[in-house]
């Protein structure tokens, strides 16, 4: 099968509507090109780094007007819309959690980013993302008309056991929207989203926020849609706006033909002999 996927980059500010009110201009464009499917961003609904400010503006998932909005947006546009990642309260923290919602405005599958980037980065720069947010225990994998979708976000790119695991459930798309920092973006994000196709043998679609953030941080950008043999079919670069894909479901399962590493993947052990380790 066949399908157009949209993927929105962005640049989320502070207050919740006004990014909501960009998702649904974008998914009116997106219908209008013809899409079936449309990505956003990790964080679309706002992105602070003051948790106070932050979870003074987010709403559980059972009392949430940017939820309600996503949905009816949805179901205007008559496409699947998959929010890369929300902030919604848990407690007194909060969970980065996506959403895929169908067409008619109900909500599929939701996933809780597993993995929290706690780092210290060269320069100073510092970040302690469970400090405020509770972290995923369970993959999430959806199956859409078109697809079986694997859901990651962000970070959690930097962990091939997710993905393989979603490689072994027959995923044929996997995802990980981001807000990648400029610094880690510019070395790492394209050799990760490639590398997490071509070890699954799926497609790799991944939204991103892209520049200066009225919170002070800068974003990588560079959305992209990854084919199954690593190729870059589409990049958002630093600009703001959609990029659009044609994905050939049928490719997943000839790609994994050619390179059959799911199937040849065997069991092994670690063995550390005490004489390496006495030379050390």
């Amino acid at each position: 099968m066949r399908f157009k996927a949209a993927v929105l980059q962005m640049r989320s500010g502070l207050v919740p509507s006004a990014n909501v009110d960009i998702v649904a201009a974008a998914a009116r464009e997106a219908k209008a090109a013809g899409a079936d499917y449309l990505q956003t961003p990790e964080m679309t609904t706002v992105v602070n780094r003051d948790r106070a400010a932050m979870m003074a503006v987010i709403g559980d998932e059972k009392t949430n007007p940017e939820l309600d909005a996503f949905q009816a947006i949805a179901r205007d546009n008559g496409l699947h819309l998959h929010i890369g990642s929300m902030a919604v309260r848990v407690g007194d923290k909060a969970a980065n959690r996506a959403f895929v919602i169908d067409p008619k405005g109900e909500v599929l599958a939701s996933y809780d980013k597993i993995h929290l980037f706690d780092v210290d980065l060269a320069g100073g720069e510092s970040w302690r993302e469970s400090n405020a947010y509770v972290g995923g225990e369970e993959a999430v994998a959806v199956d859409l008309p078109f697809a079986r979708l694997g859901l990651a976000i962000c970070y959690d790119v930097r962990f091939p056991q997710l993905f393989r695991a979603y490689g072994d459930a027959s995923a044929d798309v996997i995802s990980a929207p981001a807000c990648f920092t400029k610094q880690t973006g510019e070395a790492h994000w394209h050799v990760l989203q490639r590398a997490r196709a071509i070890e699954n043998g799926a497609w790799m679609i991944s939204a991103a926020q892209v520049g200066h953030h009225d919170d002070g941080r800068d974003t990588y950008g560079h959305s992209v849609i990854v084919d199954p043999w690593g190729r870059v079919v589409a990049d958002a670069g630093d600009t703001l706006g959609l990029i659009y894909g044609e994905v050939d479901v049928h490719v997943v399962a000839a790609t994994r033909g050619k390179i059959p590493n799911l199937k040849n993947a065997r069991s092994f052990t670690v063995k550390t002999e005490p004489a390496l380790r006495a030379a050390e």
